[in-house]
């Protein structure tokens, strides 16, 4: 609850007393944001105080609001929708809400954790090594990232951690295509990136196994049986077998490409802006995971079937039965996060663990909160799992195996070409050095992606258009950051005429309907990022963040600052601007975007 909000909750408190002769709490004192379809600032649900009026719910609103205009004077007035009472409230108390916001410049809308703060962990990225990011987890990454800056500016501790899928029949397909027809490539002898290497023999695996197929279907044999006595695949199988039997070979040569890809990996996360507090590695928690399951089926809790294979019953729970260990003893996905979620619990005192994983995995995290509460976890069914919406393109859907993925390096890239080349037509940064201009196309770039993204849903499905996300108009990050700029250049040229921005302003000075506009839109901010955290989304915190930058260019075209020859008003609008600029970088801070001071 905010200042206002406190203010009018207690000046209603105290109309009900005097009017009805009756005490009531907090609790029954409804107030809410009045809806843009109507007239005022905050709506009071009259309905929980008409137990205490004895009157109809219009006479209580009328009598409510007359005296909270005309005795109390926190509102200037109001109107009333059936049980609702909408309000207005004048110019002074906007005036104190800037004054407040001021004070608390960097402070402002967010919550500081204290020792007995939650701990809350975000899990998110969790790639393969057998091929390097593309953007599908750059919306993973970005969306993570956010989260986990949300819910810290919510008043909670967070862990950021990662879950690396570094082991498995994919890795050992990408370690297969190397050793059979790498001819000993390194990242250091070809000139690619690590990841970038190790993700071609992935593809090249792919393509030998579909021509091996092929060539057998050809000669007469089905498709599934030629599936199942695939040479290549076999071939794959056994190298599997081998690394968890620890065979020194393979496993030095998992090592090398590894280490190739964690290489790549940690360029594109700087070059993202993403980081975190621990990683986990599926080749040090899938036999935690695995000793887990072993001991639910000693218990009676999993099931052992005939060919030595581990399975989950969760038929009673509506589901089917979910597999955990083959019949070879190799471990699934299921295993590999059994295993992580007991060795986090064991790291850290977590309050609550949140997976940021896209939706085709809601089945998956369904069976893992089912399967862990099975095998006497406490905190199994607390899990939440952060379902987002896939990214494609124009063209369609993104495929692995194919090498039809648009690589992360490649786009971030390719965003900075398109930066550059935007900005070179509009001529925004004439007369810049080539340094400086190249570190704000960079800064641009990755605040045009980054927004496009986080601007929608996390929900929905989206397609990203790179050409529209750098559009300097519209609901882009690009025009957000170029306001922002706006604001940091009248400020400078506020100091080089000598004048000085105050730390409040009389409250008695009376604002126009512009300004008090963009207050309101500002006092919104701490709700706006409560929101955003309760509600998992990012797109809550972006979209404000473009209407605050429209209700200021409105303000901006429609009144002088710098020119404004009355220097209270001048003083206050300088006030209103820095504020804004203050809230604009907090909001997108928490997307993990960077401001540019000049544009």
């Amino acid at each position: 609850m905010n200042n206002i909000e406190q203010i009018l909750s207690h000046a209603v408190i105290e109309a009900v007393n005097e009017l009805y002769g009756a005490k009531v709490d907090l609790s029954q004192v409804q107030l809410q944001i009045t809806r843009k379809e109507f007239e005022g600032d905050y709506t009071l649900v009259v309905f929980p105080l008409v137990k205490v009026s004895k009157k109809s719910p219009e006479i209580t609103a009328t009598e409510i609001g007359d005296y909270l205009c005309n005795i109390q004077r926190v509102a200037e007035k109001y109107n009333i929708v059936k049980g609702f009472l909408n309000l207005s409230l004048n110019s002074t108390t906007w005036v104190g809400k800037l004054n407040e916001i001021a004070a608390e410049q960097e402070e402002y809308g967010f919550v500081t954790a204290t020792p007995e703060s939650p701990l809350v962990m975000v899990e998110y990225s969790s790639p393969n090594t057998n091929k390097p990011l593309h953007l599908g987890h750059i919306r993973n990454n970005l969306l993570g990232y956010a989260l986990g800056e949300i819910i810290k500016a919510n008043g909670n501790h967070v862990v950021k951690t990662n879950i690396v899928n570094d082991r498995g029949i994919h890795i050992c397909k990408s370690m297969l295509a190397w050793q059979k027809w790498g001819n000993g490539e390194t990242p250091e002898a070809t000139g690619k990136k690590g990841d970038h290497l190790v993700g071609e023999y992935y593809v090249k695996f792919d393509k030998a196994y579909k021509a091996e197929i092929a060539e057998k279907v050809a000669a007469g044999i089905e498709k599934e049986r030629a599936e199942a006595n695939s040479e290549l695949m076999a071939e794959a199988r056994e190298m599997l077998l081998k690394w968890e039997a620890g065979d020194e070979t393979v496993v030095s040569l998992w090592k090398m490409m590894n280490s190739w890809v964690y290489a790549g990996f940690d360029v594109t996360y700087k070059t993202m802006g993403v980081d975190f507090d621990k990683i986990y590695y599926e080749s040090e928690t899938y036999a935690i995971g695995r000793d887990v399951v072993l001991e639910g089926v000693e218990k009676g809790v999993l099931n052992r079937r005939e060919d030595g294979s581990v399975w989950a019953d969760l038929t009673a729970d509506g589901l089917d039965e979910k597999l955990l260990l083959r019949r070879d003893g190799t471990s699934v996905y299921m295993t590999q996060d059994i295993g992580t979620a007991k060795m986090r619990f064991n790291d850290y005192a977590i309050d609550k663990m949140i997976y940021v994983v896209g939706n085709e995995q809601n089945y998956h995290f369904q069976v893992l909160s089912l399967v862990l509460d099975k095998l006497g976890f406490s905190w199994g069914k607390d899990l939440v799992h952060f379902s987002y919406g896939m990214v494609e393109l124009p063209e369609g859907k993104m495929k692995s195996r194919e090498g039809t993925v648009v690589d992360a390096d490649d786009l971030i890239a390719d965003m900075v070409k398109t930066a550059r080349e935007v900005s070179e037509e509009l001529g925004k940064l004439d007369g810049y050095s080539k340094e400086e201009a190249e570190r704000i196309y960079r800064i641009v770039a990755l605040g045009a992606l980054k927004y496009f993204i986080l601007k929608v849903d996390p929900k929905k499905t989206m397609t990203f258009n790179p050409r529209e996300s750098i559009d300097f108009n519209g609901n882009t990050g690009p025009f957000i950051q170029y306001t922002y700029a706006r604001i940091n250049s009248v400020m400078r040229k506020a100091a080089e005429n000598g004048y000085e921005i105050p730390a409040a302003i009389a409250s008695n000075l009376q604002m126009n309907g512009k300004e008090l506009a963009l207050i309101k839109n500002l006092s919104r901010f701490p709700a706006i990022v409560a929101e955003a955290g309760k509600a998992y989304s990012p797109a809550v915190v972006a979209n404000y963040t473009y209407e605050l930058v429209k209700e200021y260019n409105q303000f901006y075209h429609e009144y002088s600052i710098l020119n404004e020859t009355d220097a209270v008003k001048r003083a206050a609008r300088l006030l209103l601007s820095k504020t804004t600029a203050i809230v604009l970088r907090k909001g997108f801070s928490l997307l993990g975007i960077e401001m540019p001071e000049r544009m």
